[in-house]
């Protein structure tokens, strides 16, 4: 797993994302808090991933990149939206990891 240097955030976590960070690391509950990773499909743009499904001992973990977090499964609906259009606005196109990979939102 690992995180975008950028990230993208909801309001409702957006003063809590170390914290929130530290705790998805740690395998540690949080009910409502969900993350937005690049697609495990190259066909999807996103998933929306509750964070709880991560604390599963075989989660397939490996290969995701979180590129946002949200308070709640409505926000995160809202924070991919603007993920999407704001790569469409700038590129014309929905190529999200090129964009996040070009734009100075780099990889870590």
């Amino acid at each position: 797993m690992e995180w975008h240097k950028d990230l993208y955030a909801g309001e409702s976590v957006l003063q809590k994302q170390k914290k929130i960070k530290w705790k998805i690391r740690h395998n540690k509950l949080q009910l409502w808090v969900y993350v937005i990773t690049l697609a495990a499909n190259k066909e999807n743009l996103l998933d929306i991933i509750p964070s709880r499904e991560l604390l599963q001992k075989h989660y397939p973990k490996r290969g995701l990149y979180i590129i946002g977090l949200a308070g709640n499964y409505q926000e995160a609906l809202e924070l991919a939206g603007h993920i999407v259009s704001e790569v469409y606005r700038e590129t014309g196109g929905f190529d999200i990891r090129s964009y996040i990979c070009q734009n100075g939102k780099q990889m870590l």
